[in-house]
């Protein structure tokens, strides 16, 4: 399990608490090394890359659906610490893009509104449908968490947008890597 520490020295990205069988172990993060966040399997979900002023992802998965739930998890890690959010609301996405780039944007600024409008931050991501369509992408998901709430969510950084900025969609054999850059 990740979370950010807290304290005067710490930055962004610049303190993190692994838990492991109970006991707390804390590493400093450099803006020269890189932040993850793995699955209980120890396969990477996503990790931060270096960048000077915004939050850039790389997140991971076996398709493009796994790799869509880990790229929402990251954009909601970099606002909070996920770990302490509950899914006890549950809700629905449905978007439609032209290309699995539009889709992938559509999709976590879809979350972003919700967040913005609703105060609803998101720890459990399912992709119900991921579709081909005549005239692009359609997604489906399901969606779980709780209200923002500031004596219990550690307030990380905002995100202010989703970019298109070296926005990248990687596809190898069982494997698929998303980069893209978040407004900060």
């Amino acid at each position: 399990m990740y979370s950010a520490c807290t304290g005067p020295q710490t930055s962004f990205l610049g303190c993190s608490r692994i838990s492991r069988s109970g006991q707390n172990h804390f590493k400093r993060y450099s803006s020269s090394t890189i932040s993850m966040v793995e699955l209980k399997d120890e396969k990477k979900r996503f990790e931060f890359l270096e960048h000077t002023a915004d939050a850039y992802v790389a997140a991971y998965g076996k398709d493009l659906p796994e790799a869509f739930e880990n790229a929402a998890f990251a954009m909601f890690e970099v606002m909070t610490d996920v770990v302490e959010v509950e899914p006890k609301i549950e809700d629905h996405v449905e978007i439609e893009a032209m290309d699995e780039y539009a889709l992938l944007y559509s999709w976590l600024e879809a979350l972003l509104v919700k967040f913005d409008s609703d105060g609803l931050l998101f720890s459990k991501f399912k992709i119900l449908d991921f579709t081909r369509i005549a005239d692009g992408f359609r997604l489906q998901a399901r969606v779980w968490g709780e209200r923002f709430d500031a004596k219990k969510h550690l307030q990380k950084v905002g995100v202010k947008a989703v970019t298109y900025h070296r926005m990248e969609i990687i596809q190898g054999f069982n494997m698929v890597t998303l980069r893209f850059i978040l407004d900060i």
